[in-house]
């Protein structure tokens, strides 16, 4: 066990999903009841500089990996809120930083994610809402296939984001409370 939390290394929390899945809102109920995890919205340092599609986003992933290591330290894993997936991640050097890395992901069904991005954002670039569509439809076949690196599907097609909130919450503090003694340097 980990004498000294500042010391400790912590596991980090993905959420992800396809652009107006519901993740931001749902990471916003999040931060209103956190007590044992800090949960950051990715967008917050997001620049053109980063927009490299070619490399994977490979420095603005190397940042927050950076960002949340750093928060951590002070004795409480992180939650990001933004798209990623495990490829991204996973092979990085600042992994290391952290015991282990969970990844959830918001999907819904996508008629439902279709009218989120056209009546509730206002979206009307098809291929904006084409590429959300086949990353939600990506995620879930990646569930299904068992993928590498395992992620969790939090589906809210029929669910308010109070209640996507407490699912995520729950599933959160699982893991956190279920750990062994993974907080060695």
């Amino acid at each position: 066990m980990c004498k000294q939390s500042w010391m400790c290394k912590q596991p980090l929390f993905i959420v992800t999903g396809a652009s107006c899945v519901g993740k931001s809102t749902l990471c916003r109920e999040l931060f209103l009841n956190e007590k044992d995890y800090i949960v950051m919205e990715s967008d917050l340092l997001w620049n053109d500089i980063y927009n490299t599609p070619d490399n994977d986003y490979l420095e603005y992933n190397r940042l927050w990996l950076r960002v949340c290591a750093s928060i951590s330290q002070a004795g409480k894993p992180v939650v990001l809120c933004g798209c990623r997936v495990p490829k991204q991640l996973e092979n990085l050097p600042e992994r290391a930083m952290f015991t282990k890395i969970y990844y959830l992901a918001v999907v819904c069904d996508d008629e439902i994610l279709e009218r989120r991005m056209r009546e509730g954002r206002g979206v009307q670039d098809e291929c904006w809402i084409r590429s959300s569509i086949d990353f939600n439809q990506w995620l879930k076949q990646y569930s299904d296939d068992s993928g590498s690196v395992p992620i969790t599907l939090l589906d809210t097609s029929g669910i308010t984001a109070e209640q996507a909130a407490g699912i995520a919450d729950q599933w959160i503090l699982e893991k956190i409370c279920n750990r062994t003694d993974e907080s060695n340097l």
